[in-house]
């Protein structure tokens, strides 16, 4: 089996990801090893806000839309399917429902499609598969 795919099969384990998001990841981020921050992944999917600065102006704007537009498409549906549809909790859905409450679901999954690609980008660049739960990486 060539290692695209079993970076694929390991990357469908997370809530809301399947084969096209998958795939569409892998051959977006490609070397996962060429990000030196996970924090920079949702950066280049195009996944956090603008800054305007100047001075002493400090306006945060709209998502930047820079990255790959089929990609934060995809990651922005497989986020509306882990805040609607996975009944199974994780510590990603409950982070998200609590954000809903707060500033609404729209903005609510967009922070969860961002931080599914950071959590992507681990389980690509760890090879290793999704932890439904925090206790299950203390208990090894």
């Amino acid at each position: 089996m060539a290692p695209q795919d079993q970076a694929v099969r390991r990357l469908r384990t997370a809530p809301g990801v399947g084969t096209l998001v998958a795939t569409t990841y892998a051959s977006v981020i490609d070397r996962p090893e060429r990000f030196v921050k996970s924090s920079s992944v949702g950066a280049y999917v195009g996944l956090t806000p603008r800054r305007f600065q100047s001075g002493e102006d400090d306006c945060t704007g709209h998502i930047s839309k820079c990255g790959d537009r089929l990609l934060c498409t995809y990651l922005f549906e497989a986020a509306g399917i882990i805040l609607n549809r996975v009944s199974r909790w994780s510590a990603l859905k409950a982070w998200g429902t609590r954000l809903a409450k707060t500033i609404g679901t729209k903005k609510a999954t967009v922070a969860v499609a961002r931080k599914l690609a950071v959590i992507l980008y681990r389980m690509l660049r760890d090879r290793s598969e999704f932890w439904w739960s925090g206790m299950e990486g203390q208990a090894a």
